[in-house]
């Protein structure tokens, strides 16, 4: 069994997610719903993935996030774009 992703929550990042209505709940789950990553970038000494994904209920979400100390810091997220939820819907099953 894999382990669990574990995530960095705090004012800053949920803040940022509700300004776009997005819950926590919701970025961890399309973080652990098979997501298909888009991009990745060395910014600041930190590696940053963007990612597109579907949550529980089927809404598909774009994310930036990164690893800080071992655990998933969300960036940002806010419903898909067209050409994201594109990449999403024709991706190799």
């Amino acid at each position: 069994m894999a382990a669990a992703i574990e995530f960095d929550w705090d004012d800053e990042n949920t803040k940022h997610l509700a300004a776009h209505k997005v819950t926590p709940a919701e970025f961890e789950q399309m973080l652990n719903n098979d997501p298909l990553d888009l991009d990745y970038a060395a910014i600041d000494d930190e590696q940053r993935y963007r990612s597109v994904g579907p949550t529980d209920g089927g809404r598909l979400l774009s994310a930036a996030w990164m690893i800080r100390n071992g655990k998933v810091r969300a960036i940002t997220a806010f419903p898909a774009s067209a050409s994201d939820s594109k990449a999403f819907l024709e991706r190799p099953k």
